[in-house]
This record gives structure tokens, sequence and C-alpha cells, in this order.
């Protein structure tokens, strides 16, 4: 692994604290090699090898007397019956810290178990793809040598940067067909996967978008319980977020829907059919450049300001992308492709600002521009490839 993870002192820290540590993410986000190198003397098994999982499962016990604590078990939702005697050694060994690494790909299986078995006796965190302040110079040197487009399409999963060799086409189209194959198979009885696959492409032309479950249901051809189940796939497997919207007396009328993103941009485009020379002309360019810049925020901000929030706010005539709150403050953002924003780029979010006086003093507008830079007085507009710098120096 090339890159430190920036969550790996958080998993140090809680390790000493919790009996057991269970980390999350998406299929290749890097947890098993993370982990593996923060833990390097724990024994290790991984559940997606069928006979350790069929152990697991079927004979708990002699699993736990093959791999003792310490030990990393990589897939568990693959084991559920495997909880209840993990919860068991744990409080037979006082709930001593850090004794078991769990992870998981699914979230279904995994928080029914974790809330039923492991309450108050684990840590729960999610790894996702890679931030730009984790790439560092590696993202920067990259345009320089191709292109922004290009750069962008090839996303964040650690093993494209890895190995700048591999295409993103070739490394999304089997990630795709592994994810439908592997997970969701599992998780969903579903009778034609081409269905699922064409799901999956329009939510991506949604990301971005508010989530309208009813259009997508007519698109893809089936039912709106189908639609609420396959959405709730997505998100146990990592794959999207619903940012849900701010509610507040400022305005009865607040649109209540939430809004819908794939986490990875790289993925997104892939399933758009974007390649590097029509992102910049595609009709989705702006929504596109959201779903990049929710995910940068919402990396930032889990790690730096885990007590921050964000929402969006939209009423019948007023949207600002991002709201963000912080103690007593709010901070307003939205998202732009341009290079250089104008002061007309921010009288929606100055109108929404005044809506809460002197709680949210400032408003941005997130762009392509290689600097942050003042437009006028409190609106600034920022380099959307450095927010890990305006969340650690702005939102305090």
């Amino acid at each position: 692994m090339r890159y430190k993870r920036e969550i790996s002192d958080k998993i140090m820290h809680l390790s000493t604290q919790f009996p057991a540590i269970v980390v999350t993410g998406a299929r290749q986000t890097g947890k098993t090699t993370l982990l593996r190198n923060l833990f390097p003397n724990y024994n290790y098994v991984s559940l997606d090898l069928p006979s350790d999982a069929q152990l697991a499962e079927e004979d708990p016990q002699s699993f736990l007397d093959r791999y003792p604590a310490p030990v990393l078990v990589d897939e568990v939702q693959y084991a559920p019956k495997l909880f209840r005697y993990l919860k068991v050694a744990i409080d037979r060994g006082s709930r001593s810290s850090g004794q078991f690494i769990l992870t998981g790909s699914q979230k279904f299986t995994l928080m029914k178990e974790v809330s039923d078995s492991l309450a108050g006796r684990c840590a729960l965190l999610d790894l996702e793809t890679l931030s730009l302040h984790e790439l560092g110079g590696a993202f920067f040197n990259q345009i320089t040598k191709t292109d922004l487009a290009s750069v962008l399409c090839r996303g964040l999963y650690p093993g494209l940067w890895d190995n700048l060799d591999i295409m993103p086409f070739d490394f999304y189209r089997s990630y795709l067909a592994s994810y439908i194959e592997r997970d969701v198979r599992q998780l969903l009885n579903i009778s034609s996967l081409r269905d699922f696959d064409r799901f999956m492409r329009v939510c991506a032309s949604r990301s971005g978008q508010l989530l309208n479950k009813s259009e997508i249901g007519k698109e893809v051809g089936v039912t709106s319980k189908t639609i609420n189940d396959w959405l709730s796939v997505l998100e146990a497997s990592n794959q999207i977020k619903l940012l849900e919207p701010y509610f507040s007396n400022v305005n009865k009328r607040l649109v209540k829907s939430p809004k819908l993103y794939f986490c990875d941009l790289g993925l997104t485009l892939f399933l758009l059919g974007i390649n590097k020379n029509s992102l910049a002309s595609s009709y989705l360019i702006g929504s596109l450049w959201e779903t990049f810049v929710y995910s940068e925020l919402r990396k930032y901000l889990f790690l730096m300001r885990p007590e921050a929030s964000i929402w969006f706010y939209r009423d019948p005539t007023k949207e600002v992308d991002f709201l963000i709150s912080y103690g007593s403050k709010f901070y307003f953002l939205d998202a732009k492709w341009k290079e250089f924003p104008n002061e007309s780029d921010f009288s929606v979010i100055n109108s929404v600002k005044c809506l809460f006086k002197n709680s949210a003093p400032e408003s941005f507008v997130v762009c392509r521009s290689q600097n942050d830079f003042p437009i006028g007085k409190n609106m600034f507009a920022l380099n959307g490839f450095s927010l890990h710098s305006f969340i650690d120096q702005r939102i305090c």
C-alpha cells in the first residue's frame, strides 16, 4: 500500500478502547491491506474462503480455537452465528482491548449482528476510497502528465493508484461484474441481473440530484418496492450515500426528499459511459462535480470534524448544495464546474444565508480554481482539490 490512510490513527486509538473493531466499506477500498499493515502480528482469516466461512458458521467455537485472538477476520458477514461466540469470548477475556478486528463489505447482516451481539463491545468505522489528501502529490503529478478529466475518470480506488498502468475501464468493468455476482446475488433474489445493472446506471445518471423512486422505477421497469430494496442494497454495500435535507422552522415548505450520491466518481462515470473526452461536455457535469465534492467533504468531516453534520438546503425556489453545521455555526457551499466564479454565483447562497442571520457569516463556491480566493465580502472561491485545508482552517 503506497498511501497512508488517514483513518489509521483513529483505528489504532479505538483498538486500545474497545475489545473489537468493525471496519466496513465497499470492496476494493483497501480494508484488508490497511488492517494487515496496522496489525501485522494478528492471526488472519478471510471468510471469502468458503471452507473457513462454513466452519465459522457451523462450528464457531472450533473456528475461534483455530484462529485465536488477537485475530483479524475478513468479510465476517458471511458467518452470522460467529457473533454470539465473539461476545462470549470478549466477555470471558474481561473485555481486553483490540482482540478482534473485523471487516465487512455488506452492512445488512453485519449491522444486525453487531447490534444484537456486540453492542457496547465494538467500535464501528467506515473506510471509503482514497481522498485527495491521502494521494498527496500523486494526484497533481498525474494532472500535469495528462489532464483533469483523465484523473477524475480514474476515480479513487486504491488499486488504480497503486498501479497506474491499470486502465480504469478494465478495473471498473471487472469491479462491477464481481460486485453484482458476489454481493447482489447474495443479498437479493433477482431474476435478471441485467435489470440491476440497468438500475445502477439509472441511479448514476441521478447522482447529485433529488431521489425520485417512482421515476427510477418507471425507467428500469420495476415496482417501487423493488427500487426500495435495491437502493438499500446499494447503501448497505457502500456504493451510494443519501444526503438528507436540512429542516428548520425557517421555511415550512422545505423539500423533504434526500439527494442521491454515488460514493466514487470514477465508478459513476464508468456506469454512465463517460470518458475523459466527453466529461467536460456532458450535460451532467454539474451534478458529477457535485458528486466529487460531496465525496471529499464527507471523508474529511468524518475524520477531522466528526461532530459536524452535513445536509443540503432546498425550498421551492432556492437550493444550496451543502450546509455544514458545526457548533453554533453554519457553512454554505455550492459546487460549480467552473474555474473562476464571480459574485453572481453567490446570489442564491446569500439569499438563503440571510435566513440563518449571524450563524452563517461566510459563503463558498467550490470550483476548479488552483487556489482559494475572495470574491467579495464574506464570499470565497474554494479549490475543490484541497477541501482538507478548508475544513482544517475554516470549520472551527
